[in-house]
């Protein structure tokens, strides 16, 4: 399944009280790698969220996921003054005004704007209900992020499959060249035995003619070649009509679309052939740079 690694989303409403902000964005990496900020008061719900994304099927990209909750009417929230927190911050703040000579600002609304200094406190049975409205919001921005994701992959399968279309057209151009070179080859052969020998009375040895050319066909065979890339090109539709992820399957086929062809390119015996193995490999090398954005 084609879905591209890059998304953002974002949705924000207001639940039982709560004003919700939530956010996601992802770009590309080797892993998954999630990480959640949201709000102090429910710092206790980083794992769950983090679970429930990936259970969405998410399982590769660089994701920050951010949960912004302002409580419009709550009743039992408790808010206590972080003592110690509160006196590093102020101290921190003087000693940033008296090291650079800042005007003296420092005021109880400009510390209070710093949230950190504040613990608020909530009642235990509230747990589960914070949890429920927040994945309400969540599930919004989850929906558009992987709608992003799936429309977006649908765009990279279109471009890889122009570029594999490509390549299919310059190995069809390859095999003919193959088959023609063996038999040019041949003839070739037999017009410079006679011109060597330059006398017409002399009998040619076609048996020994025959076996050069075998032995020149062998060399510059690519049957093999060939038929390993026709079977990539049937692996890389069972991969697009899969389920699964599909971005580190065909980085793989990829690599080995490459090894055949530079096999090829090392039989090349004319320069149309070698020009076509040079095509290919740069189709190969944009697919690659496009499957770096496939999960």
């Amino acid at each position: 399944m084609f879905k591209s690694m890059t998304a953002f989303a974002r949705a924000r409403k207001t639940v039982n009280g709560k004003d919700i902000t939530a956010e996601i964005k992802s770009v590309n990496n080797r892993y998954l790698d999630c990480t959640v900020k949201i709000s102090r008061m429910y710092s206790f719900l980083e794992d769950k969220i983090k679970q429930y994304v990936q259970a969405n099927g998410i399982s590769r990209g660089k994701l920050e996921i951010y949960i912004n909750v302002d409580t419009l009417e709550q009743d039992g929230v408790e808010i206590a003054l972080d003592t110690a927190y509160a006196k590093s911050y102020i101290e921190a703040l003087y000693k940033l005004r008296d090291t650079f000579g800042l005007t003296d600002d420092i005021t109880v609304c400009k510390i209070a704007s710093n949230r950190d200094i504040f613990n608020v406190k909530k009642p235990e049975d509230d747990i589960e209900g914070d949890w429920q409205d927040i994945k309400e919001v969540l599930d919004i921005a989850l929906a558009e992020f992987l709608e992003r994701r799936r429309i977006e992959g649908e765009n990279l399968l279109r471009n890889i499959r122009e570029k594999i279309e490509n390549i299919k057209g310059f190995v069809a151009q390859i095999a003919e060249n193959s088959e023609r070179d063996t038999k040019e080859y041949a003839s070739k052969l037999e017009e410079r035995i006679v011109k060597f020998l330059d006398d017409k009375s002399i009998q040619i040895d076609e048996s020994r003619i025959l076996t050069e050319v075998a032995i020149f066909a062998d060399k510059i065979a690519i049957d093999e070649e060939l038929v390993r890339l026709d079977s990539h090109f049937g692996a890389f539709e069972d991969i697009v009509a899969s389920p699964e992820p599909a971005g580190r399957k065909l980085d793989f086929l990829v690599q080995e679309m490459n090894r055949e062809t530079n096999t090829i390119g090392s039989k090349a015996s004319n320069a149309s052939t070698a020009h076509l193995v040079v095509n290919i490999k740069n189709e190969l090398e944009k697919i690659r740079e496009q499957i770096q954005n496939i999960e």
